[in-house]
């Protein structure tokens, strides 16, 4: 259990430490920022891998029992974090790497970012919570919370680095929108355009929800479906 604790720290110190400190920029202005782009990737690939070996070779040690309700989390949560993730890859995002907000546009956000400005980081987040509920064991908690951490504290120092910037029509970019899904929606300052997503868009997320429940069984040898 040791080595997956440390794995974990590692996980999280390389993804959110390295991003968000002085050593980036250093980094940058030393080896440019293609090539420390390709090392990161290198690191982060590293990291992960760590993390899941870890989580592999981990003890069981329960921690709760998670009945037929919380065994159900993940099927019940799991169609919101594929559309979250495919509009993520799929439409235009300021907060998306290489991408940044257009001052010039009338309206700052459309599809997915109506409902929240970082779909990706909360698609994993969506994941990440779920499978914590049904498992409840010590190795999932710390494992699926790596990736829970990573999201909610990616997502507040992804917004905190941006505002620092000071991009061009980043602000009213973050007052259009909200990080916590629906939330501006339910506050007003948003609506949700459900064409903008479009029928492909959601018809590719419940793709990925389909191929996700029939090969869980075959690359993590667990029925996605509890039994019983």
């Amino acid at each position: 259990m040791r080595d997956l604790f440390i794995a974990a720290l590692f996980f999280l110190g390389t993804h959110l430490g390295i991003p968000n400190s002085p050593l980036r920029g250093q980094l940058v202005a030393s080896i440019g920022e293609r090539p420390y782009r390709i090392l990161y990737a290198a690191l982060a690939l590293a990291a992960l891998a760590w993390l899941v070996h870890a989580w592999k070779a981990a003890p069981f040690v329960p921690l709760w029992s998670p009945g037929p309700g919380l065994r159900l989390v993940p099927l019940v949560l799991m169609p919101l974090a594929c559309l979250l993730f495919v509009c993520a890859l799929t439409q235009r995002n300021p907060t998306a790497i290489g991408q940044a907000p257009d001052p010039d546009l009338s309206e700052p956000a459309r599809g997915i970012t109506r409902i929240t400005r970082h779909p990706f980081l909360w698609a994993v987040a969506i994941w990440a919570i779920g499978h914590i509920l049904a498992n409840g064991d010590l190795a999932a908690l710390v494992f699926f919370g790596s990736f829970a951490i990573l999201a909610l504290l990616g997502s507040m120092a992804l917004d905190a680095r941006c505002t620092e910037a000071r991009l061009p029509g980043w602000g009213v970019f973050v007052q259009r929108t909200s990080n916590l899904p629906f939330l501006a929606i339910v506050e007003g300052r948003q609506r949700l355009v459900l064409r903008e997503i479009g029928f492909v868009r959601a018809l590719a997320a419940l793709a990925l929800y389909l191929a996700l429940i029939w090969l869980h069984p075959l690359l993590f040898e667990v029925a996605a479906i509890p039994r019983g």
